[in-house]
């Protein structure tokens, strides 16, 4: 009978999420479907619900329906931009802001969601 030790344990592998870039693109809705969902369905629930999380008052988003350009939209970006460490312009923030709001709102959304937990364990074992 032949008896076989382990010596050394399999350890986990620490990866860092954390980036100075989204960590998913503007138009990366699938990769959360039940957000981009409630986002396409309820969009205003759902700005309210990512704006609560964003650590902002529930309502905030609902001052959206004034204006051309969505300031609560593209202030939340730039917030959890400047939160965040993540490279960007508020040119930008403003651009997807007007012209992709569902998707602005989810990408923020799945922002919080991924950094919320920045740390991945990878068994690498032998």
């Amino acid at each position: 009978m032949s008896v076989k030790m382990v010596v050394t344990q399999p350890r986990p592998f620490i990866m860092d999420s954390v980036s100075n870039q989204w960590t998913s693109g503007i138009c990366d809705c699938l990769q959360d479907l039940p957000q981009c969902c409630l986002s396409c369905w309820c969009s205003p629930c759902f700005a309210c619900k990512t704006a609560h999380e964003a650590g902002e008052c529930l309502c905030l988003p609902l001052l959206d329906a004034c204006g051309l350009i969505p300031p609560i939209n593209t202030a939340l970006r730039v917030s959890v931009r400047q939160r965040y460490g993540i490279e960007g312009t508020v040119f930008k923030d403003c651009v997807y802001a007007c012209c992709c709001g569902p998707c602005s709102w989810c990408q923020i959304a799945r922002e919080i969601k991924t950094r919320m937990s920045p740390i991945t364990l990878v068994n690498v074992g032998k």
